[in-house]
């Protein structure tokens, strides 16, 4: 081999090593074995309590909180109990989670998640949604608490956070019995009175604490205040469809590994047309 070649050589290497490695490049891995991601798999039929639809892979979610479907008679703001202003749109089909905000009313709800590698970090997405039971006025808030942990989240006083208590007040605290859960909150809708909140896509990152972990939901509406105004947060979409499988290279390190792919196929048919001259 010429000191050519073997110089055309390590320039195409160190394009490759860039690619892979100057830009790291790769989204965290999703999180793995989930299914029925948008509450479709159940013995039930929307609209029906959480605690007795019997979706598959789902645990808990008792209070108020539904499975609520497209069709408008199944829908939360098609009739029946906890009616809304109106339905989330936007890019969710399926079932969905509808659920009172209010801490006094509801619970955390759990998927057993295995196959995990602990310390690992994993990428969660999902689609949320809100608005406001029909009768009901004042300006309202919500989000989704998400931990991944040994055990699912519980409301309980700030005062005392080691007794689950859902009638705090207005000192209400989300927590797990998991020291080391990972816990993060999606970011903060706001529903005048009267309206409906879309639904708008999150994408959140939990680290894995052990090989099985739970993976739990819980709504939280104007920050745990018990004031039943009440907040009503919808959720869909968990590890949507488009986020399953490997993980995928990040825009910019594909360039990269392209112009160093390119570079090397250059070299390979100069050095072809060298040997034909010879």
């Amino acid at each position: 081999m010429s000191r050519h070649w073997g110089r055309y050589i390590g320039a195409s290497a160190i394009a490759l090593a860039a690619a892979a490695s100057a830009h790291p490049g790769y989204a965290d891995s999703f999180l793995p074995n989930l299914t029925n991601l948008n509450f479709t798999k159940m013995t039930g039929t929307p609209k029906c309590s959480f605690s007795s639809c019997g979706e598959t892979g789902w645990t808990g979610g008792s209070g108020l909180i539904y499975i609520d479907g497209q069709a408008y008679n199944q829908s939360a703001a098609g009739g029946g109990y906890l009616t809304t202003y109106g339905n989330p749109v936007g890019s969710v089909t399926g079932n969905y989670v509808e659920a009172d905000g209010n801490p006094y009313f509801e619970s955390g709800f759990d998927y057993k998640v295995t196959g995990l590698t602990p310390g690992e970090t994993y990428t969660l997405d999902f689609y949320q949604g809100a608005s406001q039971q029909v009768g009901f006025v004042g300006t309202t808030t919500n989000q989704w608490v998400v931990s991944l942990g040994t055990s699912g989240l519980y409301v309980a006083s700030t005062s005392d956070p080691s007794a689950p208590d859902n009638s705090c007040g207005k000192t209400c605290g989300y927590y797990s019995t998991d020291k080391n859960a990972s816990i993060v909150t999606s970011p903060l809708m706001t529903v005048p009175t009267g309206t409906t909140v879309g639904w708008e896509y999150v994408q959140l990152t939990l680290t894995a604490d052990a090989t099985t972990d739970f993976l739990s939901f819980l709504a939280w509406g104007d920050n745990g205040n018990t004031t039943n105004l009440p907040p009503i947060a919808f959720l869909s979409g968990v590890n949507s469809p488009s986020g399953l499988g490997a993980p995928v290279p990040e825009p910019s390190s594909l360039m990269l590994l392209g112009v160093g792919l390119a570079g090397f196929a250059a070299i390979m048919r100069r050095r072809g047309k060298r040997s034909a001259a010879g």
